[in-house]
């Protein structure tokens, strides 16, 4: 098994090529399809629609309404504030409408084969990624655990965390093979698809900063730094220019879905209002997942990952736990931090094959189950 080199330089190997990745995409599969099934009989039992509850529900329906109607559309709520589909990045639903316009699907239907696509496209990301440092074993065990999370049902929805996750780490692949112009214009198609594609361009500049100091110095690793943030920039300052904020424009349309940094405070005040009800364990399994997270990271930066992947999984983190808003959220908010899974990975690689399968089949059965039971209850607005 191979490990992280002690550099940032891009190591040798071979290529994640379909052949060497088509176990990591078979575990995938796999893991998806479990959650589809007791997805599928659960709601056969409650009397729902499975194609509803993923295509047809909470931020779909705003991916949905932009694929049809495009920008413009808001709601007021009675306390005065604004919900605007200018929050919703725009290139999950441009791809709804280029799929939907040929085959006659639906919108939602289009976005969620969209989803699928874009899952295996991830899928096959973060075993690029992991199998470069790791090696292959861990990079489908990689690949299986970032699938079997207990929010994975997400990955299969009309939502652009599957999108975003598949531009991210090809993304940060490319940055780590000193391949500049597809980093680059990657960071760019993940700064069109959610607010922390900064986190992508964050890693590309990184990667690039210190192949810079190695003296690697060439007019791609240039261009890559330009085109990173033009997708996200770019969008923000349509939003501004539309909305008349300027440069907060965007800021401002977050601040009318109660979106917003604060560090964590309101998160806190949440864990502690929690704490001080009958609501006490699940403020204690909040506090056991924040620390697990936590955990996982610092086990990333002793494993000494290479910083473009730092700061990309810390800026995700961070978004996720530290900015205000709903709550509820904050799991799927964590889906595309994938280098998460690294240490996990490199863990179980080490031990018997038999193990490993018997962990990873225990927690996919465990988030098919969980994803099921979350979709026909309160779900992941």
């Amino acid at each position: 098994m191979t490990t992280v080199p002690a550099s940032d330089a891009p190591p040798k190997h071979p290529g994640p090529g379909p052949r060497r990745a088509a176990p990591a995409l078979a575990a995938f599969a796999a893991v998806r399809l479990l959650g589809l099934a007791v997805l599928a009989v659960w709601s056969a039992a409650a009397g729902s629609s499975p194609h509803t509850l993923l295509s047809a529900r909470w931020d779909s329906l705003w991916y949905a309404r932009i694929a049809a109607e495009g920008y413009g559309y808001e709601v007021v709520l009675p306390n005065g504030a604004v919900h605007s589909n200018l929050a919703f990045f725009p290139l999950l639903p441009w791809l709804e409408r280029l799929v939907a316009a040929p085959t006659g699907l639906s919108y939602g239907s289009a976005g969620l084969a969209v989803s699928a696509v874009a899952g295996l496209a991830a899928a096959w990301g973060v075993f690029a990624v992991a199998d470069l440092l790791y090696g292959r074993r861990a990079g489908v065990l990689a690949v299986a655990l970032w699938a079997a999370l207990p929010v994975g049902i997400v990955q299969s929805m009309a939502y652009s965390e599957s999108l975003f996750t598949a531009l991210a780490a090809w993304a940060l692949y490319g940055a780590l093979r000193g391949r500049w112009l597809a980093a680059g214009l990657l960071a760019a198609g993940a700064g069109l698809t959610r607010p922390v594609g900064a986190a992508v361009v964050a890693a590309v500049w990184v990667a690039a900063a210190l192949a810079w100091r190695r003296g690697e110095r060439s007019w791609r690793a240039v261009a890559g730094v330009v085109l990173a943030p033009l997708g996200a920039a770019g969008y923000a300052l349509w939003v501004g220019a539309r909305t008349g904020g300027g440069l907060t424009g965007y800021l401002d349309v977050q601040a009318g879905w109660g979106n917003g940094f604060d560090g964590g405070w309101a998160f806190a005040r949440f864990i502690g209002a929690r704490l001080a009800s009958s609501a006490f364990l699940a403020g204690v399994g909040l506090i056991a997942g924040v620390l697990l997270v936590l955990w996982l990271y610092a086990l990333c930066v002793r494993g000494r990952q290479p910083a473009a992947l730092l700061v990309y999984c810390g800026i995700v983190v961070a978004l996720a736990l530290c900015a205000s808003g709903y709550f509820g959220s904050k799991p799927r908010l964590l889906l595309p931090a994938f280098p998460l899974m690294l240490p996990p990975a490199v863990a179980l690689a080490r031990r018997h094959g038999g193990r490993a399968a018997a962990v990873v089949g225990g927690l996919a059965l465990a988030s098919a189950v969980y994803g099921a039971f979350w979709l026909n209850g309160s779900g992941p607005p």
